[in-house]
């Protein structure tokens, strides 16, 4: 028979190492801390798909902007006109004649053509701007007038070991080269000392969204090609997103105006600082390229290179990016849930309030929606406006479940006054392009030194 005065000890004793065990995780600050981090590692989890959304959105983004520009007209470089002169070269051969046993030498005549930049080129470009929207997405596009003069002086090959005889001169032409054919609004035709030459597509089996298409005219007047001689010509373009010129001219300047108030001005040489204008109403600015200022000469043989590298002009620019923003406000969602993670433990440290690991699970979670939140509002109204619901929104959730938890209100207070000033503190950053990183250094050293300073009252012995 059992004596009942002497209980069985085994049976009791995983009952009390678990009643220790959950106790050690209800007064632990070690455990607090273990169970803090683990959460902040697991809520990195869908803050990593937050990621993926919003970039996700970004290239649809960009998939619907360059529908709309396929529709519209793509972006415009050109240059030209060169002047395309053709002429003959000779070689010989000898051939063996073994009847005769002698040689007979034959003279071949090869066609080659020369490729001849204008002395001066003039572009003016009168630009008119709008932005298209489909859906929730724009893009910035534009009709172009383009007026193009200069001049030849009189062709001459010498320089290049070419004999004026050997030049054909009644088989030269005009080339124009350009992109965004499709953009082009008007009958092309180039005035040659008041005679009109009209252009004509060659056709490039180049599938390159960005390659060159070149027009060419047909001959030339014979007559206009011994003398210097003038040139003009308008060309309007429907085109989205930016136009370049390359500066083919000995001397070349190009003036453009427009109604776009945030131009970004790109390629190889810049506009001249002192008669820039830029205004809410538009822009005006103008560019003087010299020959000296680009390593490439006024004429080739055979074949003209790439001349990409040396084009200039205006990029059209749609400043507002909800996406870049909202994906710089996400990098910052770690800090966010961290902080918060940390001001929660703080106050449940010394105040011996006892919050559940769930209770940290659904504050992160809300702070994680946060960014959700920001891309779709984002999607449909500005970014400030999107910000303010969707960090509103949060704040107000935290704050009241807080509350429900801390049952105190100066403690649900801060941390409502806590989490508004953290967010209104990362707005700023996503603000500032030069000084962010100065900005957000000197925050993040108060943030640390707040901590520090409250924390120093904490009994870390109690692990």
């Amino acid at each position: 028979m059992e004596n009942p005065e002497h209980p069985n000890t085994e049976n009791q004793k995983p009952i009390h190492q678990s009643n220790k065990f959950g106790q050690w995780l209800k007064t632990s600050i070690t455990a607090r801390m273990l169970m803090v981090g683990t959460l902040i590692l697991v809520l990195l989890i869908p803050l990593t798909y937050v990621n993926l959304l919003i970039e996700e959105r970004s290239y649809r983004q960009q998939d619907v902007v360059q529908e709309i520009n396929q529709k519209w007209g793509n972006e415009v470089m050109m240059y030209g006109p060169i002047l395309k002169l053709p002429y003959k070269t000779y070689s010989e051969t000898s051939t063996f004649n073994e009847k005769t046993k002698t040689y007979l030498k034959e003279t071949k005549t090869h066609i080659n053509f020369a490729y001849i930049f204008p002395e001066k080129l003039d572009i003016d470009a009168s630009v008119k701007s709008k932005t298209l929207h489909l859906g929730n997405f724009e893009s910035a596009v534009f009709t172009s007038n383009m007026i193009i003069e200069g001049n030849y002086k009189q062709p001459s090959l010498k320089d290049k070991g070419i004999k004026n005889e050997d030049i054909i001169w009644e088989k030269a032409s005009i080339l124009f080269r350009t992109t965004n054919l499709k953009g082009i609004k008007n009958e092309m035709a180039i005035n040659i000392d008041g005679t009109p030459y009209l252009f004509e597509t060659n056709y490039n089996d180049n599938t390159s969204g960005k390659h060159l298409d070149e027009l060419e005219t047909g001959f030339i007047n014979e007559a206009l090609l011994k003398t210097n001689f003038k040139f003009n010509m308008k060309v309007t373009y429907d085109g989205s997103e930016q136009i370049q010129a390359i500066p083919v001219g000995k001397t070349t300047t190009m003036q453009m105006t427009s109604n776009w108030a945030d131009p970004g001005f790109i390629g190889n040489y810049s506009p001249n600082d002192e008669t820039r204008s830029i205004t809410k109403e538009g822009f005006k600015v103008d560019w003087k390229v010299l020959s000296i200022n680009r390593a490439f000469s006024q004429k080739y043989l055979k074949k003209v290179p790439s001349l990409k590298p040396f084009a200039f002009g205006t990029k059209f620019v749609v400043l507002v990016d909800e996406y870049q923003k909202s994906e710089r406000s996400a990098k910052y969602g770690f800090l966010v849930i961290g902080l918060t993670f940390l001001i929660f433990f703080l106050i449940q440290t010394m105040s011996k309030i006892h919050i559940h690991p769930f209770q940290y699970l659904m504050i992160g979670l809300a702070l994680v929606m946060f960014y959700t939140l920001l891309v779709s509002i984002s999607e449909h109204s500005n970014f400030l406006k999107a910000y303010l619901i969707a960090g509103v929104s949060v704040v107000l959730l935290i704050t009241l479940y807080s509350k429900s938890i801390l049952r105190n209100f100066k403690f649900s207070a801060l941390i409502g006054l806590s989490l508004t000033a953290l967010y209104s503190f990362i707005y700023v950053i996503i603000q500032l392009k030069n000084y962010a990183l100065l900005v957000g250094s000197i925050g993040l050293f108060l943030i640390l030194a707040t901590v520090m300073f409250v924390s120093r009252k904490i009994d870390w012995n109690n692990g």
